[in-house]
């Protein structure tokens, strides 16, 4: 396997979602943190898509001295050179991985904000097997990815996630227009869906928090 094991993360609502339609995403208890912090420490990378820079402006803390590669998945290169993730990233590097249609002046703006850039691919999304192959070649052996729903699908679909761990809030929040674990176009069929193999079932506060493997789908490796 020529790509690094992937980890995808997530708190949600008992009904699946990721953020409330006003983007509230605050399902985490305190001792749910507490895992997310240790999970960070276990990776070499954190992943993010670009919407949850835009709509979150996430820093990406991690406690405890580590210093793993964080990355924002943004095709068109939108990510502000004053997001949080660049300007709080402290000893970590930071990694926009952008398509081969990401406006040229804003990939030379974040390189200047201190932001490496990387074009996965020539077409105008972002080739994760491309961006994949290139973190194992860096070393990048366990990889972590927090979304959000976008990003998460896109994985899915290409049979690029190893396991699932997620912390469900005991809330109901509703809403066509929050953003659940995992947008995109969805599987057409639940025979074609992501198949998952429970591995643990524990608590974290409030938060009851599921581990999953992912089970090969056919056609995927």
């Amino acid at each position: 396997m020529n790509r690094p094991y992937v980890v995808l993360n997530a708190a949600m609502s008992l009904d699946g979602k990721i953020a409330t339609r006003l983007g509230d995403s605050e399902f985490s208890s305190p001792e749910d943190w507490e895992r997310v912090h240790r999970l960070r420490c276990q990776v070499d990378a954190i992943m993010i898509g670009v919407n949850t820079v835009l709509v979150d402006d996430p820093k990406l803390t991690v406690r405890s001295g580590g210093k793993p590669l964080k990355i924002v998945v943004d095709s068109l290169a939108r990510t502000p050179p004053t997001a949080r993730i660049i300007t709080y990233r402290g000893e970590s590097r930071v990694m926009v991985a952008v398509g081969g249609e990401a406006p040229a002046y804003r990939v030379e703006a974040l390189k200047k904000a201190g932001a490496e850039v990387f074009r996965a691919g020539r077409k105008r999304k972002v080739n994760l097997k491309i961006l994949m192959g290139e973190l194992h070649r860096r070393g990048i052996r366990r990889l972590l990815v927090e979304g959000g729903g976008n990003l998460n699908w896109s994985l899915l679909k290409e049979g690029l996630v190893d396991e699932v761990q997620v912390a469900i809030t005991p809330v109901l929040v509703g809403g066509k227009e929050a953003v659940s674990l995992v947008e995109g176009e969805g599987f057409g069929k639940v025979s074609e869906a992501q198949r998952l193999k429970l591995l643990s079932v524990g608590k974290a506060g409030f938060n009851i928090l599921l581990k999953f493997k992912c089970m090969p789908r056919e056609g995927k490796p």
